[in-house]
């Protein structure tokens, strides 16, 4: 009688949606890894009431109960949903959308550009889900990511939404202002105090600092070399402008009153702060003035002993986002090389638009030229900088420092949800294994998000969120599994992987 009460009730991976977060159910047979605690539970029960988990244990004799749908995961591997903490939503990672990085306004103008991004939010969202990834901070953009954050998380198919508003700058994005500019010059501490104070009231998640300092230069140089979060080399000038021999802490030092204002009344208003700052002496000065999040990893130079002592004394949460270092300068030089997963869950208007050979010759920015003439050069760079971040990344890790999984999605060539398969694979080359990728990605990631959310993601425990990620293959074994997804459970609905984004 039993085993025909388990045949009428269990409800297999093959469907499209099991339930809605009201019910509760039971995720039996399968293997339970919570990469936070390390903790691997082979023959799992998972119980979910609602939209969060109740219990887990092996599999007890005396399940199913009557009334509990009962889903067999048999051969799988159940894990915290993904947690991608840096993106952005006000770009669509096609080769448009980042006009002071590449000006293609005689082609798609920058104003239809946006209206095509907003246009398109949900799909963006559903394929984030699709690659397992049920929690995502989009760490600046425009006043209006503030809708697309109440968007999100009114949205079924989306990931749970963190937000920032607009960069606070050391430098002017002009080309990017149609009226609600997502990158904003400070040039005094009170302006940025008055700028914290204007976000503030829209509960931002964070308070995003850019922190560049460009080096004085006589004249640009030859091949620009991509960055992350800004596409390029930037041209712009600091309130206080550097001068020729400057050296890397004379140059920080002209942004950091500013950066010094915004953290201190930003921690005012209770507020955590991010900062941009890809340059050691800057990211020193941030992790000193107490940023609670680097978004992007060091990239001029090895990292310290110093500065790791640094990060672990103020218990400093740092991105790495690898891929994005690679993207613009592939994508310009013709050499970008998508994943697998990319090419199948990317969106495929936005893969198209990244071959520049469809660009017509006279409608090419100079950049585009050189780059497209001379590839080898891009691909030197991009490798140097490889050469600097990636080991950067294993000395963070080995010294403790909590490192969470970010891509920076949204920038020119790197590609909503599934960008974070390259990330892995960036993150693997660095040196880290499988479940410290796995832990940046989960439990170090919800660190990031702090409040009732951070407290409620990332780990599979009871209280805390039914997020979750079905894998056919075992990731511990090796990281490129971490793709072979059967099915996502997010706030409690299940979802068959392959039905997400029809």
């Amino acid at each position: 009688m039993k085993r025909l009460l388990l045949f009428a009730c269990a409800v297999t991976l093959a469907a499209t949606a099991f339930a809605t977060p009201s019910g509760t159910k039971l995720i039996v047979n399968g293997t339970a890894i919570d990469p936070g605690t390390g903790k691997i539970i082979p023959n799992a029960a998972i119980k979910i009431e609602g939209d969060h988990i109740t219990s887990i244990i092996q599999n007890s004799k005396d399940i199913p109960k009557k009334g509990d749908s009962v889903i067999d995961a048999k051969g799988k591997f159940i894990l915290p949903g993904y947690i991608d903490t840096h993106v952005h939503f006000f770009q669509s990672g096609d080769i448009y959308t980042r006009p002071d990085g590449l000006d293609l306004n005689t082609i798609r103008p920058y104003k239809q550009e946006t209206e095509w991004i907003r246009s398109h939010l949900d799909d963006a969202f559903a394929r984030y889900l699709r690659c397992g990834i049920t929690s995502v901070i989009d760490i600046g953009g425009p006043l209006w990511n503030f809708e697309m954050r109440k968007r999100a998380n009114a949205t079924a198919k989306a990931p749970r939404v963190a937000a920032a508003g607009p960069l606070i700058s050391s430098i002017s994005r002009p080309q990017l202002d149609l009226g609600d500019p997502p990158i904003v010059k400070i040039d005094t501490p009170e302006q940025g105090r008055e700028m914290v104070r204007k976000l503030a009231a829209q509960n931002p998640d964070y308070i995003k600092i850019w922190y560049i300092v460009p080096v004085a230069q006589p004249a640009a140089s030859p091949t620009p070399q991509a960055s992350a979060s800004g596409g390029d080399t930037p041209k712009s000038s600091p309130a206080a402008p550097p001068s020729p021999g400057q050296s890397d802490v004379e140059r920080a030092a002209i942004f950091r009153p500013i950066v010094h204002a915004v953290v201190e009344e930003s921690h005012r208003l209770k507020l955590r702060v991010a900062v941009h700052a890809t340059e050691l002496e800057a990211a020193r000065a941030s992790a000193e003035e107490g940023a609670d999040l680097l978004v992007h990893s060091v990239t001029d130079k090895p990292v310290d002993d110093a500065f790791v002592k640094l990060l672990k004394e103020k218990g400093t949460i740092l991105t790495p986002t690898l891929v994005v270092f690679e993207r613009y300068g592939r994508t310009f030089a013709h050499k970008l090389e998508l994943t697998p997963e990319e090419k199948a869950w990317g969106n495929q208007e936005v893969i198209a638009s990244l071959d520049v050979t469809k660009i017509p010759e006279d409608k090419r920015p100079e950049r585009l030229k050189k780059a497209m003439e001379n590839p080898q050069a891009v691909l030197d760079s991009i490798q140097k900088t490889y050469d600097i971040a990636l080991q950067n990344l294993k000395t963070l890790e080995d010294a403790g420092i909590t490192i969470a999984t970010g891509t920076d999605a949204g920038n020119i060539g790197t590609i909503h949800g599934p960008a974070i398969f390259r990330e892995f694979q960036l993150m693997k080359q660095a040196g880290l294994t499988p479940m410290q990728i796995l832990q940046c990605t989960t439990a170090n990631a919800a660190k990031t998000f702090g409040g009732d959310t951070g407290a409620k993601i990332g780990s599979l425990q009871p209280g805390y969120y039914a997020d979750l990620v079905i894998l056919k293959s075992n990731p511990v074994d090796d990281i490129k599994n971490a793709s072979d997804i059967d099915s996502v459970m997010k706030n409690g609905v299940m979802y068959r992987a392959d039905s997400i984004l029809k």
